[in-house]
């Protein structure tokens, strides 16, 4: 399995708005990929503007298989909605087996 972490920052008045639309447009799209296995959204309670995006894929090669057109399009489709409230911070992602973690 092979998680994706997505660190990001948020205009904390516009937090319930985003997490909505990324319900709405990003969760729906990845969904119907192969290799998705769920998504959970963390925030955290000292920091309102900061939202940790998880999501677990049951392959890298699921994950990175997913087609720029699509990304594309949904990205527009998200940013149509949110406009420029948020960014990207950081993002990673670890990979487990049994025994084995590697890290990216």
């Amino acid at each position: 399995m092979v998680i994706e972490f997505l660190k990001c920052q948020v205009n904390p008045d516009l937090r319930e708005h985003y997490l909505q639309v990324d319900a709405e447009v990003w969760t729906k799209a990845l969904a119907k990929c192969p290799g998705f296995l769920g998504k959970e959204v963390w925030l955290n309670p000292e920091e309102a503007s900061e939202v940790v995006l998880v999501i677990r894929w049951a392959t890298k090669e699921d994950w990175k298989s997913i087609s720029e057109e699509l990304l594309r399009q949904t990205e527009q489709k998200f940013a149509q909605q949110i406009g420029s409230t948020y960014q990207i911070v950081s993002a990673e992602y670890q990979v487990y087996q049994k025994g084995v973690r590697s890290e990216g």
